[in-house]
């Protein structure tokens, strides 16, 4: 029987320590995640097409793992998807889907990764969250957006627990620097019994 990773993620709390779990998984990944019914990337690139119906419109996915939010975004529509992810094995999982323009290697101790305003879009699908990429990270994607800019992101059950996660994103709405344009709870893992809220942002 091969190793489990999903409940070990919600405990990981340093960056090194993330990625080298996303390493190690990276091969039972889909495997896993897809035994447990995992929907969010379906849930959110679907929420997104609705609002920005623009197939050659380049999107970021940021944490892309192995690719199965790319392929989820070909689905609902969208021609033109790079990808970053801090895990190099993640990555080669993503290679192989074909459904990325480009991938990138994120660097965890850069703190600026992304240039300004390079993208209309940025998917954060299954990525904000306990055992993932922490709160500040929603400043740091939000900042990279232009005016008019779209932010879409789940933030599962987990996440939806912890003030921290959920203070970022009131923070952006309750001053008026970003509109939400979309909300929706829904199943995340239902193999888990967990759920994830999606959401479209756009910035203001």
């Amino acid at each position: 029987m091969s190793e489990k990773f999903l409940d070990k993620t919600y405990g990981l709390s340093t960056t090194d320590e993330t990625r080298d779990h996303y390493d190690k998984w990276a091969a039972s990944y889909e495997a896993e995640v897809s035994e447990n019914g995992y929907v969010t990337p379906g849930r959110v690139a679907d929420a997104l097409w609705v609002k920005l119906p623009e197939p050659q419109t380049p999107i970021l996915d940021f944490g892309c793992g192995t690719g199965l939010s790319g392929l989820a975004l070909r689905r609902a529509g969208f021609e033109v998807i790079d990808g970053m992810d801090p895990s190099p094995e993640m990555l080669e999982g993503a290679r192989a889907k074909a459904a990325y323009r480009a991938l990138d290697v994120l660097d965890l101790h850069d703190p600026e990764p992304l240039a300004k305003a390079a993208y209309k879009a940025i998917t954060a699908i299954g990525v904000l969250g306990t055992g993932a990429a922490p709160p500040a990270t929603f400043d740091l994607l939000m900042n990279a957006l232009g005016r008019g800019g779209m932010l879409a992101f789940s933030y599962n059950d987990h996440a939806l627990a912890d003030r921290h996660f959920t203070g970022k994103l009131n923070e952006w709405l309750d001053c008026g620097a970003a509109r939400l344009l979309f909300r929706e709870y829904g199943p995340h893992l239902p193999g888990k019994d967990m759920g994830a809220d999606v959401y479209v942002l756009e910035k203001a």
